[in-house]
């Protein structure tokens, strides 16, 4: 049997003379819980948004995308297309040519982007899964139509049944300048068929095109901007990804998803351990009633104490059992603290008990949540450790100022 271990249950489960040793002893674990429940809770519901975020951009973003390492735009080598079209585990691959254009619609004007797109490029992205009003179509009888972003047809004011068309200016690429404006400047127009919705950056930025409309607006030939690739779910993306550097060369930028959005991934999770620290340093100031919980457990049994010298106990068995003591509140406390946030977390992820306010202008009506069982592992520890600082430290300082008199 482990003495300390057994006093240490004794001294927590027992009624003490002072009442108010069993309410600091409650307090502790109650402050020990609430504060390891905060951590599960708010952890969870930052991987709820990260992959509602994540989900949201993939349906615009590739699996992966080959740029130019220097300039905007270059001419693809068949044959090598051909070579990454056949690598294992490449579904589809789709060739883009985007720039920025002036979009004038009746008497409003804006700056956005002109992504053309071949007739593979649904099938690399969700995109036609984010359509909100109108379809997916970006040619239909030899016309060629416009697939808009939620942002700019709102601030253009485009309606899907008005019969104005979408007027799209840039400046002309091979004219010499030129003073007059209907020289300066490449001119189109095209009816849009479609408005998406994903995240506000692309909704008040992008344009989709056929592929041919903009080579035509923006002076191109077999020039291109990047080419996107679609991924079988099951593969694994790194193996590609080198497999595709390896094929193009030092001339190319291989970017997967992460990367296509590294600042915004990283500050996500900088804001996600930021959280965490900020909780665990009020967790830290929860364990300050842990420590004055001991301090008076240790005032209260000197008689004890006292007893267990004079049978031979040294000091180390001792400060065990005032360490055990503060170890099992951390320690009882950090799992009633998972088992409620736990709970919390999948009565909202089965439920949706929590509703965000304005929930019809957002994608999701409530607060996401995921659990990640390593966020589990995560907090589960750094309880424990701050416990046992909690623990540790003050008992040397209380023991020898209490018990070595």
């Amino acid at each position: 049997m482990n003495l300390p271990l057994y006093i240490s249950k004794r001294y927590l489960l027992a009624k003490k003379s002072h009442n108010a040793i069993n309410i600091i002893s409650a307090i502790s674990v109650i402050g020990v819980t609430v504060g390891t429940m905060a951590l599960i809770v708010v952890l969870s519901v930052f991987n709820g948004f990260d992959s509602l975020v994540q989900s949201l951009f993939n349906s615009f973003n590739p699996d992966l995308k080959v740029l130019p390492a220097s300039g905007k735009v270059f001419i693809p080598e068949q044959e090598k297309l051909n070579q990454i079209k056949n690598l294992e585990g490449v579904f589809y691959l789709s060739a883009v040519l985007e720039d920025k254009a002036l979009l004038k619609y009746e008497d409003k004007q804006t700056i956005a982007i002109i992504k053309g797109v071949d007739e593979n490029y649904s099938k690399v992205t969700g995109i036609d899964s984010m359509i909100i009003d109108g379809t997916f179509v970006l040619t239909q009888d030899k016309m060629d139509y416009a697939v808009i972003g939620q942002g700019i047809a709102i601030f253009l004011g485009v309606g899907l049944q008005f019969i104005s068309p979408i007027n799209i200016y840039i400046p002309r690429r091979l004219e010499q300048v030129s003073l007059n404006p209907e020289r300066a400047l490449n001119r189109k127009y095209i009816f849009p068929s479609g408005i998406f919705s994903i995240q506000q950056d692309f909704d008040s930025k992008y344009v989709l095109t056929p592929l041919r409309f903009a080579k035509d607006l923006l002076e191109y030939n077999n020039e291109i901007s990047s080419v996107e690739l679609k991924l079988d779910p099951l593969a694994d993306a790194k193996v590609i990804q080198e497999s595709v550097k390896k094929i193009l060369g030092e001339g190319y930028i291989v970017k997967n998803r992460f990367q296509q959005n590294e600042l915004f991934y990283k500050t996500m999770q900088t804001e996600k351990w930021a959280i965490f620290l900020i909780l665990a340093f009020i967790l830290i100031i929860a364990s300050f009633n842990v420590i004055g919980s001991l301090t008076m457990l240790i005032i209260e049994k000197k008689n004890d104490i006292s007893t267990l010298r004079n049978l031979g106990a040294n000091i180390k068995l001792i400060r065990k059992v005032f360490l055990f003591e503060g170890w099992m509140i951390s320690f009882i406390g950090s799992l009633l603290g998972l088992g409620l946030g736990l709970l919390i977390c999948w009565l909202q992820q089965r439920f949706e008990l929590v509703k965000l306010q304005g929930s019809g202008s957002f994608v999701i009506d409530s607060y996401p949540v995921s659990i990640e069982f390593f966020d589990v592992i995560t907090v589960f520890f750094t309880v424990v450790i701050i416990g046992f600082i909690a623990s540790w430290y003050p008992i040397r300082y209380i023991t020898r100022k209490f018990i070595l008199q």
